[in-house]
């Protein structure tokens, strides 16, 4: 796949670098959400790298709360592009947002489940 920007190698990996910092510059900004989990990233992946007993349950723990965060990111676009699409309620717009959402609880389950099983076993 070509770059429509005409970048490429080391020129695309800067500007790709760029363009997702200020994407989650703006996410931090507007989404509630996701500033709690940035804080909470900021919180459990040094204690994940602590408590961890192994370099898989390092990984585990930390990469169990990353996956939060990821699906909030993910959530918020497809919120995002629902609502440039048309500010009208509509049920599938609706359904949409709350398939979203019901992805970030999942993920916060899992996350859950992931810290139990290896914490308290």
């Amino acid at each position: 796949m070509r770059s429509t920007d005409g970048k490429s190698g080391i020129a695309r990996l800067q500007r790709a670098t760029r363009v997702g910092l200020t994407a989650l510059a703006w996410a931090y900004q507007e989404e509630e959400a996701f500033r709690i989990e940035v804080w909470g990233v900021v919180v459990l992946v040094p204690l994940g790298l602590w408590l961890g007993h192994s370099g898989i349950e390092r990984a585990l723990l930390c990469s169990a709360v990353l996956l939060v965060m990821i699906v909030e990111l993910l959530n918020t676009g497809i919120e995002v592009v629902v609502d440039r699409i048309s500010t009208e309620r509509h049920e599938l717009s609706k359904i949409a947002k709350d398939l979203g959402s019901a992805a970030v609880m999942i993920s916060l389950l899992l996350a859950t489940v992931v810290w139990c099983c290896i914490l308290l076993r």
